[in-house]
Parts: structure tokens; C-alpha cells; sequence
């Protein structure tokens, strides 16, 4: 592995703000855009005359494609870092949304699905490498200010369909092409900034001369096991995420006879509060510490999760704002613990969380539309009210910021 994978050679002095709000923005721009597949599920499942199983397979599409690719991707730009890999991977998100709008068949969808997902795949690793390069050492804020890009972009996304899509067709998709055009401009001076970071890297650690910067050695076997650890709390949180994300809207239409109008609105509450949740997380890790933060974050969603199905339709908007600050906070905590377990694999571990945590993400929305289909919606949520309970695992995890890892 490369030195210029190391992130001490390539991490700021001082936190370039700037870089990370353009790492940001995109992130919104980029999420935006994805999520007007799960938004225009409603319109797309009566269309096509599709099943709940059907359109949880459409999140599997998506989320799948993105996680096989992600660490693959973040392996490689460990070794090789590709600072314009970030517009090209944009540009894959552009061909989905536009295969999107022409789609008029179930295959389709699922194709521009996987188009979506391969944008996804190539964006998010090096996006997050960049932002630890820009942090100054603040990792926690370089990646809540990363994630929350994407978080606004997601809560928009619904509200756009909403507004804009619904009234006007499946055609007026292609439109938000043009939102990617303007990712792509603004990365593309991104990818600039970043290289010349990593030539000033080559220039003070030249590759093979300075011993201290030296490929890491494979990780110990208790490594491992907290990396997996920290992937099923990612899971906990992503196949809740799923179920709101997926099927919320549906939960709401049947179970409080909203129209669609509403429900996306609903919707995008819920999304704004994850956002929020990420940017106060990522500032609150850096001050309080990453397993704490993680342990109140997740944990600390299950008596409201457990509320929910019980709740009328005001107070499951309450809950669902509570859920989502809180679940929402881990992320940032979550990804910055992982790679201070992984040392020098930035690309590889940003890869696995957001790929293959988003992935199981996919699988258990699949999962769960097959519940929905045979046992109705509502049961859906009882279900999944328990999987904060998996948070008691961060008890096994060791407090990294008190040196109390020691090697297996």
C-alpha cells in the first residue's frame, strides 16, 4: 500500500472548511438525487402494478450494486488515490436518473437502480478520504459536515418528488440531471484541491524512503472483531433507516389515510432530522468521545422505536424526529472509531460502511417487504422497533481514546 494512504502525510494542519462544505454540497446534491427512486416508489408501484416485495427489491438493486463496488473502489484508491474519481462516479448517478425518467418497465427501473448505486459506489469512499484529509484533525465535524450533505439531500429529495415529479410526471426526472452537472463542476475543483495535497505528500514522504510510513500491517484478529461489531450496530441502524425510507410513506397512506402529498412531507421530517442528528453527532463525538456517543446513539432510540406503532399520527411524527436525531448521531462516531481501528485504510473502511452497510441496508428492505406482503405494514414496525436493542453490543467495544485496545 501506497504512504499516500497513510493519513497523516495528507491531513490538513488546519480544517479547510471551504473543501468540506464542497464535499458537503455535493453529498446533498448526490443523495438528492438518489433518493427520488424511494420517493417515487408510490407512483412507480402503481404504474408498473407492482408488490411490496417488488419494491423492496428496488432498494436491494440499488443498495447491493453500491455495496459490492464501495470497498472494492476504497481498496484500490487506498493504494492509488484517484482525486477526479469523485466527478466520474457523478456522472454515473446522471445516467440512472435519466434511464429513470424513460423507464417503463420493471427491468428498467431496476437498471437505472443499479446506475444509481454505481454513481454511489464511486463517490463515497474517496469523498470521505477527502474529508479527512481536509480535517485539521477535527474527524468527527470533517465527517458529520460530509454526511450531512447527504443527509439534507435525501430529506429534499421526497419533498421534490412531492412538489415537482408527482404533478408533473415521470419525464420531469430528467431535469435533475442538471443537479449533477453541477456536482460534477464543483468535485472536478475538489479533485484539484486533493491533488495537490498528495503532491505535497509525495514531496515531504517520498514512497519507499521513510520507514514510518510503511504499508500497516494486516490487522490483529480483535480488530476484526470490533470492525464487525461496528458493522452490525451500522446494520441495526441502516435496516431501521430502510424501513422508514422504503415504506414509511405506505405506512402512513394506510395505517392514517394520508395522501401521498402528506405522507412524503412526513417524510421528509423525518430525513431533515437525520440530518440534524449527523451534523450534532459528528461535533459531539470529537468532545465526548466516539464509543460513548455511539452507545447513547443507538441504544438511546429503542424506547421511541418501541413507541411508535402504538402512536397516532402526531405523536409518530414526534417519535420518528426523536428516532432520527438519535440514530443519526452514530454514523460519524461509528465511521471515525473504524478507521482509528484501520489506520491507513480510509478508502477500504469508508467503503465498507457506507457499501456493505448500506447493503444489508438493501437486504433487509427486501426482507421486509416480503413481511409486508404477508403480514400487512403495520407489522413491519413492531418488528423493527427492537433493532435498537443491538446496540447493547458497543459494551464489547474498547475505548479507543483511552488506550485500553490492546492487540489480539
Amino acid at each position: 500500500m501506497s504512504a499516500l494512504a497513510q493519513p497523516a502525510p495528507i491531513t490538513s494542519k488546519e480544517t479547510v472548511f471551504p473543501i468540506l462544505i464542497s464535499l458537503g454540497f455535493c453529498h446533498l446534491l448526490n443523495d438528492l438525487m438518489q433518493s427520488l427512486l424511494p420517493a417515487l416508489y408510490p407512483m412507480l408501484k402503481a404504474q408498473l402494478h407492482l408488490d411490496f416485495s417488488q419494491v423492496g427489491m428496488l432498494t436491494l438493486a440499488f443498495m447491493l450494486t453500491a455495496s459490492l463496488l464501495q470497498p472494492q473502489i476504497g481498496m484500490y484508491t487506498d493504494k492509488k488515490p484517484q482525486p477526479y474519481s469523485l466527478a466520474v462516479g457523478m456522472a454515473g448517478t446522471l445516467t440512472g436518473l435519466v434511464l429513470l425518467s424513460m423507464a417503463e418497465s420493471y427491468t428498467a427501473v431496476l437498471l437505472a437502480a443499479c446506475f444509481i448505486g454505481t454513481g454511489s459506489a464511486v463517490f463515497h469512499p474517496e469523498a470521505s478520504r477527502v474529508a479527512r484529509a481536509a480535517s485539521g484533525g477535527r474527524y468527527g465535524i470533517a465527517q458529520s459536515i460530509f454526511q450531512v450533505g447527504g443527509n439534507l439531500g435525501g430529506a429534499i429529495g421526497p419533498l421534490l418528488a412531492a412538489f415537482i415529479i408527482l404533478p408533473r410526471g415521470q419525464g420531469s426526472i430528467a431535469w435533475f440531471s442538471l443537479a449533477a452537472l453541477l456536482a460534477m463542476m464543483v468535485l472536478t475543483r475538489v479533485g484539484m484541491w486533493y491533488s495537490g495535497r498528495l503532491r505535497e505528500a509525495r514531496a515531504a514522504h517520498p514512497q519507499g524512503k521513510d520507514a514510518k510510513h510503511a504499508p500497516p500491517p494486516a490487522p490483529a484478529a480483535g480488530v476484526v472483531f470490533f470492525v464487525a461489531l461496528l458493522m452490525v450496530l451500522v446494520f441495526s441502524k441502516n435496516a431501521y433507516n430502510s424501513s422508514i425510507t422504503t415504506f414509511f410513506t405506505f405506512y402512513l397512506m394506510e395505517h392514517f389515510s394520508l395522501p401521498v402529498r402528506d405522507a412524503q412531507v412526513q417524510l421528509f421530517v423525518y430525513m431533515a432530522a437525520v440530518a440534524l442528528g449527523t451534523l450534532v453527532g459528528g461535533h459531539l463525538s470529537d468532545r465526548i468521545g466516539r464509543r460513548p456517543m455511539i452507545w447513547i446513539s443507538i441504544l438511546g432510540a429503542l424506547p421511541f422505536t418501541l413507541m411508535l406503532p402504538y402512536a397516532n399520527l402526531f405523536w409518530t411524527g414526534v417519535l420518528t424526529i426523536l428516532i432520527a436525531l438519535m440514530m443519526a448521531s452514530a454514523f460519524p462516531a461509528i465511521l471515525v472509531y473504524a478507521h482509528e481501528l484501520l489506520p491507513g485504510r480510509v478508502g477500504m473502511v469508508s467503503g465498507m460502511f457506507f457499501g456493505f452497510s448500506f447493503g444489508l441496508g438493501g437486504l433487509a428492505a427486501a426482507g421486509l417487504g416480503r413481511l409486508a406482503d404477508a403480514y400487512g405494514i403495520v407489522f413491519v414496525y413492531h418488528l423493527t422497533a427492537w433493532l435498537p436493542a443491538i446496540g447493547l453490543l458497543v459494551w464489547f467495544l474498547p475505548d479507543l481514546e483511552k488506550g485500553k485496545l490492546k492487540k489480539a
